[in-house]
């Protein structure tokens, strides 16, 4: 049973494969202003906002989300998200395979 350290000031990858697990993590953090440009995975993509608040575009959708609310992308579909402010926000983002894939389409 892995049992990983991580520091909640700054984003960090943790690939599933190292650790013999199906899914990956991307623990972020993001400032007012940032957030990943526009792209897309070939498996599912689920977010927990943990801080903060987060405007997620999925297509042609966009939704704004804060502490507690769970988003889900599906596979295929180009995504993107912004921390509009005022504070620093933080997501575990689920990544539904062992490794983190992605096309930047941005």
């Amino acid at each position: 049973m892995p049992l990983i350290k991580t520091n909640p000031g700054k984003t960090q990858t943790i690939e599933g494969v190292e650790h013999g697990a199906t899914i990956s993590l991307i623990l972020d953090r993001s400032n007012p202003g940032q957030g990943p440009r526009l792209h897309r995975h070939p498996y599912d993509e689920t977010w927990l906002v943990v801080d903060g608040t987060v405007d997620f575009q999925a297509g042609d959708e966009t939704r704004a989300a804060g502490p507690g609310d769970v988003v889900i992308v599906p596979a295929n579909t180009p995504h993107k998200f912004t921390n509009p402010g005022p504070g620093p926000s933080r997501l575990v983002c689920i990544h539904a395979n062992p490794t983190v894939i992605g096309e930047w389409l941005e």
